[in-house]
């Protein structure tokens, strides 16, 4: 049979977490090609994958495309179907083949998120709960929970679906810019689920720059804001995202640099439609308890 999912990896300067990641997933017996796009490492990740993953495919990138690398990879493959896998994420055995499974039988389906659970306890990551008790309605059809936001290293994606809006946006890089994907998904029609069945573990990485990466999500958690609710929502969800964020030069370079996108916002803004839009109040209950959604780092 052919396969009908197609691993995507991107990685930077993560040698050692990538190459223990690709030794698992090339080992899973769902048989799912990999695709790894190396964003212009410079600790010898590439070379290091040619050597010892050399039916991995391997895409060199000559720069830190960030989350658009992804893109990239899924311009260039031939399968109905596309799993994000982070260089410190890994797919259990029989994940890829059931996401895989719920997606061709739900031709409305987008995408299929799944259960993350955190090494090394294997304890649930704060967000799954929001996720499994998603307030969002959806059709009787749909697998599980209906979602209006997913989580890439987590997810299995049509790629029709994700061709047709355009995959990651360029100008939002990296750090939360599953956010606009997702909305723009739900505005052309396409359902987005959770899946318990579907698990995924984290071993998060020790090798990032936290604060950076929390100004890079309070940014584009703006920018989508601004881009896709009215107004009043957009203000209101600002407040609550703003109000969360530690006050310090880390936020309000953040903010300027939200701020600084306005005229290209303007130029872009597309509001949700209004059934969209009544699923993304029902969450923000949710949103302003959440745990997993504090801005710190």
């Amino acid at each position: 049979m052919r396969p009908r999912t197609t691993v995507v990896v991107i990685t930077h300067n993560r040698r050692d977490e990538l190459l223990r990641t690709l030794r698992h997933m090339t080992a899973l017996p769902d048989g799912m090609p990999v695709v790894v796009v190396d964003n212009a490492s410079t600790d010898g990740t590439a070379d290091a994958v040619a050597r010892q993953h050399p039916d991995v495919e391997l895409i060199r990138a000559e720069q830190n495309l960030g989350a658009v690398a992804r893109n990239v990879a899924v311009d260039l493959i031939g399968t109905p179907y596309v799993a994000f896998c982070d260089d410190d994420t890994r797919w259990q055995p029989g994940a890829l083949t059931r996401a895989a499974d719920l997606l061709d039988a739900h031709p409305g389906l987008g995408a299929v998120t799944g259960r993350c659970l955190v090494e090394p306890d294997l304890a649930e990551d704060p967000i799954i709960p929001e996720l499994r008790e998603s307030p969002v309605p959806g059709p009787d059809w749909l697998p599980g929970p209906a979602l209006l936001g997913v989580l890439a290293a987590l997810s299995t994606f049509r790629v029709s679906a994700f061709r047709e809006v355009g995959g990651f946006c360029p100008r939002l890089w990296l750090g939360g810019e599953e956010e606009l994907l997702a909305l723009d998904l739900a505005a052309r029609g396409w359902w987005m689920c959770w899946a318990e069945d579907v698990v995924i573990h984290h071993a998060p990485s020790s090798s990032r720059d936290s604060r950076r990466r929390r100004q890079l999500g309070i940014r584009n958690t703006l920018w989508t804001l601004w881009l896709r609710r009215p107004w009043r929502s957009a203000w209101r969800r600002t407040r609550a995202v703003l109000d969360s964020a530690p006050r310090d030069a880390a936020t309000a370079a953040a903010v300027a640099e939200a701020l600084a996108g306005l005229p290209w916002v303007l130029r872009h803004r597309r509001v949700v439609p209004p059934r969209v839009e009544a699923g993304l109040v029902l969450l923000e209950d949710a949103q302003r308890r959440s745990t997993a959604r504090r801005y710190v780092g």
